[in-house]
């Protein structure tokens, strides 16, 4: 619920200012595998700001907490707590205005394919009801900076987790002993273009084909994703062999979920653009 994280008075747009810039260098190192010292950036917050520890971790996961609603990555260290004070989210877009890199951030380089596949795949998260008295500025902040349409319109990262999931197909068969299956793997959206309806060509180990669409983002499993009106028909027409995978955390620990047609009965699908000429 929104309101203050401690006794006594809120935190001011200084002291915010300074824990959301010190959150985002800690991130930034995080997710460039860089070592860093969380208790000597929390003492400086401390410092600064003259907050007590227990008042700033909790601020630092209010902080993770809007960032999951945005569909960001997130220190992993500060799980999300999301009882916030509203403030908060005019200090983050602050810091987001001054510097988006972080939106739309994509490995240096590609995470390699990990030899143990099993906790890759994971359950489609459970269905989340709207929250009936969400903070308005989150509402305003998420409305802002649209998770779905960032990753849709983010090139590198689309085409980073289609590498990525390339990798896993073909040691998926591999492991399945059908290494000729592998090897005719194809990135159908790098080869060809994106019109297909999917973005790889992959087979099951009968030799059945398989026809994967890869929705990639650096948030968690829920964060919401775009299809087209294409891959929309593909999937109504291909039912016995398209799939769709939806990869998330993708900068860090990176987990995928699967879902396969009819789309409806599995996702919340809902208009979001409409095509539209003279009447």
């Amino acid at each position: 619920m929104p309101g203050n994280d401690r006794k006594g008075p809120g935190w001011g747009d200084g002291e915010l200012d300074v824990i959301v810039g010190d959150y985002f260098a800690m991130l930034a190192a995080e997710l460039a595998g860089k070592p860093y010292v969380k208790a000597e950036h929390r003492r400086r917050v401390e410092a600064g700001t003259g907050r007590s520890k227990g008042s700033v971790e909790f601020k630092l996961q209010n902080i993770s907490a809007v960032l999951d609603e945005l569909g960001m990555a997130w220190i992993a260290g500060y799980k999300p707590r999301h009882n916030y004070q509203d403030a908060i989210f005019a200090a983050i877009d602050r810091y987001l205005a001054r510097d988006p890199a972080p939106l739309g951030h994509v490995p240096s380089e590609l995470p390699a394919t990990p030899w143990d596949l099993a906790p890759l795949f994971v359950a489609p998260p459970p269905p989340r009801e709207p929250a009936e008295h969400a903070p308005r500025g989150l509402s305003d902040l998420v409305r802002k900076y649209d998770p779905a349409g960032r990753d849709h319109l983010n090139r590198l990262l689309g085409k980073a987790g289609e590498e990525f999931v390339l990798g896993v197909e073909r040691r998926l068969l591999q492991e399945a002993g059908r290494p000729d299956l592998a090897r005719k793997v194809r990135w159908v959206a790098a080869e060809d273009g994106d019109g297909a309806g999917y973005d790889i060509l992959s087979f099951s180990p009968s030799g059945q084909e398989r026809l994967v669409e890869v929705k990639t983002t650096n948030g968690p499993a829920r964060t919401p994703f775009f299809l087209t009106r294409n891959e929309v028909e593909v999937s109504r027409e291909r039912q016995d062999c398209w799939r769709l995978y939806r990869v998330h955390r993708f900068s860090q620990e990176r987990r995928i979920y699967t879902v396969r047609p009819p789309l409806e009965d599995a996702l919340r699908m809902g208009a979001e653009v409409w095509r539209a000429s003279p009447a």
